[in-house]
């Protein structure tokens, strides 16, 4: 079955030089008054306003001018990417919304609703307060998180917002207000002090928000401290980033720009990896010249350039786009990297793709590419156990399964181990999956529970991998070097 979309080709937008690369943000007080949405009808203005009390919402210029088909909207993708959607809140909730709107409800009133809201919405999931945290004499340590053994995540406080929001982002209490939700650290010294204590990371994410909507000379207080000695075991510095979609010009403009080259260039020369972890959703946003000229100038510096987004109803859940994408970004001298599913938060019923089709769409659309854009990987739940990968769909002794592999896990011994779960049309995330074979659970749920017993997610001991080896060791056959001889004879 073909999941291609063989839809026509929507106009796209003729490129504008009425800005030249200023940057200039629209939020939520622009839904009535933007020119491009007074096509739209009053009551669905009134619907994107509801929404955008819940969720956040944030665009630039570029974006509304370069990106958008408004000829297309509301089904262009990158207008269901990034503006509030009627379908994104339950409807008891946005007829709620919609309701207060129209009699001009106190904003007393209008808090506490939109606050039980969001509160309804998994505001972190995966473990991300409860596990990913780490402790150190018993007190969190801000700003970081640290759920696999070789990766630290660290959120400068500078870079907790974007020069856009996506719609589906998983991150979004980190924009509207939820202090208890936030991650931020003002300053790199207590990164350096965790990492001396912990040889086994090798990589720091810098990651958000997003790291580049700060200046390079503030982006250097939190890299610099990292190039120094005690930290030879950091072996690569990454950058979670949407900016080259949307805002390339922070890549290509500018002093800024050029400083950020720099920077790249010293961390090439300490010996590190500088890998930009850019987010590409959908084909548009490599169409422009200046996106294009971003990836080449990061490729230039010296930096790796990744790409990864996850696949998304109404946005970019055909397979010809993903195919395309792949091959661009490979043209421009970037890996593709990961296709996601949708995490289980915010806006999910509107957004989440079932996990059948998701395979369905990924498989579809790495047949149509080489083995050069075949460094891929999906489609991947980046679920509390770790990153479970659908790798396929079987038949095994007549009963139908997901076939599974855990590409990244809390625990070290789980990663590159199959599993299965039984086939369901209607699952769409990790905790929809129930084992197959008649087993009760799956091989990490015991694990699970006694990180969450103990309140220590982070069990990643040498002897851990070694018993695992070990066991390995054990259950393979030895040889049988007379068979061997007689059957060679």
């Amino acid at each position: 079955m073909s999941m291609r979309d063989h839809s026509a080709k929507p106009n796209l937008p003729q490129k504008s030089t009425a800005f030249q690369g200023k940057f200039q943000v629209y939020s939520k007080q622009h839904l009535e008054t933007l020119p491009q949405l007074q096509k739209l009808t009053p009551d669905h203005r009134l619907a994107m306003r509801a929404v955008a009390e819940v969720l956040p919402f944030r665009v630039n210029n570029y974006l509304v001018e370069e990106l958008i088909d408004w000829d297309n909207v509301p089904n262009d993708p990158v207008f269901q990417l990034t503006f509030p959607q009627p379908g994104m809140l339950a409807r008891e909730d946005f007829g709620l919304l919609c309701g207060m709107l129209k009699r001009n409800a106190p904003a007393a009133e209008l808090a506490a609703e939109v606050k039980r809201i969001r509160y309804s919405l998994n505001p972190h999931p995966a473990g991300q307060k409860s596990l990913n945290v780490p402790h150190e004499n018993g007190q969190p340590v801000a700003g970081m998180q640290h759920k696999y053994r070789e990766t630290v995540l660290f959120f400068p406080m500078a870079g907790q917002t974007c020069h856009a929001y996506c719609t589906y982002c998983f991150r979004w209490p980190q924009f509207v207000g939820l202090d208890d939700m936030k991650f931020a650290s003002k300053e790199a010294a207590g990164l350096v002090e965790y990492l001396k204590a912990h040889k086994e990371v090798t990589s720091v994410l810098i990651t958000g928000g997003d790291p580049m909507i700060m200046r390079t000379q503030l982006l250097r207080q939190y890299v610099e401290p990292l190039l120094g000695p005690g930290l030879e075991h950091v072996a690569s510095i990454r950058f979670g980033t949407k900016a080259p979609a949307y805002w390339p010009y922070r890549f290509t403009q500018g002093e800024d720009a050029d400083d950020l080259m720099r920077l790249i260039g010293e961390i090439r020369a300490a010996g590190k990896d500088a890998a930009i972890m850019a987010h590409f959703s959908v084909l548009r946003e490599l169409q422009t010249e200046v996106a294009q000229a971003a990836v080449k100038r990061l490729v230039g510096a010296g930096a790796t350039v990744r790409t990864q987004a996850p696949l998304i109803r109404h946005v970019n859940d055909n397979a010809d786009n993903w195919a395309q994408m792949w091959r661009k970004q490979v043209s421009l001298g970037a890996i593709p990297y990961y296709m996601f599913i949708e995490r289980d938060t915010g806006a999910r019923g509107y957004f989440e793709v079932p996990l059948w089709r998701a395979y369905m769409i990924f498989t579809e659309a790495y047949r149509q590419v080489t083995g050069l854009a075949r460094t891929v990987r999906g489609p991947s739940m980046s679920c509390t156990p770790g990153k479970v990968l659908i790798s396929g769909v079987a038949e095994v002794k007549g009963e139908k399964a997901f076939v599974l592999k855990m590409l990244q896990g809390r625990d070290p011994a789980w990663v590159n181990q199959v599993f299965f779960a039984r086939y369901d049309q209607r699952a769409a995330w990790m905790d929809q999956l129930k084992p197959a074979f008649g087993e009760q659970e799956f091989f990490f749920e015991e694990g699970m529970r006694q990180m969450l017993e103990s309140g220590e997610a982070r069990v990643w001991l040498p002897t851990e991998v070694d018993a695992l080896e070990e066991t390995w060791r054990m259950e393979s056959v030895e040889p049988d070097h007379e068979h061997d001889r007689k059957r060679d004879q």
